[in-house]
């Protein structure tokens, strides 16, 4: 069963911004209209029953499946433990302007409010770990994924052009991140676009939240730019047992996917892919 809210955030803001641009080729130069990436800040609020709206986050995304971002980025920081936590969300009733539309508020079944003074989360498009003040605040704590499946090698290097073909805004603008789950034979069940890989993600595993289809143990993860630490442990908390990717892992996103017992591959293109950790997901015959 999903969880009872409205689902009518995603066209409220457009992805996309126009602009004119002064383009250089070989004849000269022309003015020609352009389309951008739309970057605006969105802040996160919680409460608990009878607690007063308190900011959690500012981070800079692209507008769209907003509700899914608040929501992930709660299950993923550690901020609630289940999906039924999470009571409502919406936009903040108290805005005006545009502003309305960039302050997303996540009501909970449980008291928040003062657990949350003394953890501090600023974030921004490219990284989701920004002022955190040290590795265990940013650790967290869950325990290793489950089994999950195996899925041949030849899936595996089909997924980077399934996936640029569902990226529409980049498309437009050439300048947004995606992460899409698959199922092992290759077919896709979410995709989503944001200035921030890490936003990108959480809107994927907020999707789930809000349908309640966590854990996501079934599933293969497929992002457009390299595997941070921060991927990996919010895939983690979402229980995703095998994460790809079309470039490289950091030494710490290796470390952490060994522990909760991942399977990572980067530079997933050209028919070619390393494996750095749990290869035993993977067949190798093709």
């Amino acid at each position: 069963m999903s969880l009872d809210i409205a689902r009518d955030d995603a066209p409220v803001r457009r992805p996309t911004s126009s602009v004119q641009v002064v383009a250089l080729d070989d004849s000269g130069a022309h003015t020609r209209p352009d389309r951008l990436a739309t970057e605006e800040p969105m802040e996160i609020r919680v409460h608990g029953p009878g607690e007063p709206p308190t900011p959690l986050v500012v981070t800079m995304r692209t507008p769209g499946n907003d509700f899914e971002l608040a929501a992930g980025f709660c299950l993923t920081e550690g901020v609630i433990d289940t999906p039924i936590d999470i009571a409502s969300v919406a936009y903040c009733l108290g805005s005006e302007g545009e502003q309305y539309f960039n302050i997303v508020t996540v009501a909970l079944r449980k008291p928040v409010v003062a657990s949350l003074r003394e953890r501090r989360f600023v974030s921004n498009a490219s990284c989701g770990l920004c002022g955190k003040t040290a590795l265990d605040d940013v650790e967290v704590r869950c325990a290793p994924v489950a089994d999950g499946p195996v899925v041949a090698a030849a899936t595996v290097f089909a997924l980077p052009e399934r996936l640029a073909a569902s990226q529409s805004v980049f498309e437009l603008t050439g300048g947004l991140h995606a992460a899409a789950t698959f199922t092992v034979e290759g077919e896709l069940l979410t995709v989503r676009e944001d200035i921030g890989r890490h936003n990108a993600l959480d809107k994927v595993i907020g999707d789930a939240v809000l349908m309640r289809r966590l854990p996501l143990s079934e599933c293969v993860l497929f992002v457009s730019g390299r595997l941070s630490f921060e991927l990996v442990q919010k895939a983690a908390v979402a229980g995703i047992p095998i994460l790809c990717a079309v470039s490289a892992p950091s030494s710490l996103a290796v470390k952490t996917a060994q522990r909760f017992g991942q399977t990572l591959v980067g530079f997933v293109r050209d028919d070619r892919g390393n494996i750095y950790t749990h290869p035993e997901r993977i067949e190798l015959d093709r």
